[in-house]
């Protein structure tokens, strides 16, 4: 199978945004005045729009809390979450690799795009994606496909010419969705039981493992 551009999932498949999400995440539930969240149950919800990750943390689901508590977490994160996210080990040279290899490359996320590169610019690695779909660019989140077929359209390729990588079901739901191939990398919080019934042409252990496989 022959691909013309790879798309990467961002939180937990190209970047480790733990300290970032449960900074932010919990900034906004006191704001909200709920209680703090478990580490690890904030890492499960990073996936998710703000929205849905309120109603998982605390079952609360009316608009007005979910708008105060997106608007609370947007401030913090302004604030905080570029400089408390890291990439992961190995990315930027696999990335480099796939782009010299003719590769587009590119990123698809619920994460806002301003951030996303507002992140990338700290590691000095702008440069490196060709079409950056955020939360912001699209109306409906994964798993609806709609931010990769936004990134296809900018890259004019059919879906079949590019692969999705990322750690969660709702990346494999989102690429099934637009009919793109898709990869699963083990860098984020999710299981292998949880892809069950989601097509995939491998699970890799990171990012870093992708130009290795591809060849």
């Amino acid at each position: 199978m022959t691909f013309r551009a790879i798309l990467f999932d961002f939180d937990f498949t190209l970047a480790d945004s733990t300290a970032g999400a449960v900074e932010c995440v919990n900034h906004a539930l006191l704001a909200c005045g709920f209680p703090a969240a478990e580490r690890e149950a904030i890492r499960r919800s990073v996936a998710y729009p703000l929205p849905k990750v309120l109603a998982r943390l605390t079952g609360v689901e009316d608009d007005a809390s979910a708008a105060a508590f997106a608007q609370a977490f947007i401030n913090r994160a302004d604030e905080v979450m570029a400089p408390l996210t890291t990439l992961f080990p190995g990315v930027v040279p696999a990335v480099t690799d796939l782009r010299a290899c003719g590769l587009a490359t590119g990123i698809v996320s619920t994460k806002f795009r301003y951030r996303i590169q507002a992140i990338l610019a700290n590691h000095n690695s702008g440069d490196l994606f060709d079409v950056i779909v955020g939360g912001e660019d699209v109306r409906q989140h994964k798993p609806h496909p709609e931010s990769l077929q936004r990134a296809l359209a900018r890259l004019k390729l059919p879906a079949a010419a590019a692969l999705y990588v990322g750690d969660h079901p709702v990346d494999g739901q989102a690429a099934q969705a637009a009919g793109v191939p898709f990869v699963i990398v083990r860098s984020g919080v999710a299981r292998e039981d949880d892809f069950a019934g989601l097509p995939r042409l491998a699970m890799l252990d990171s990012v870093a493992d992708l130009p290795a496989w591809l060849r």
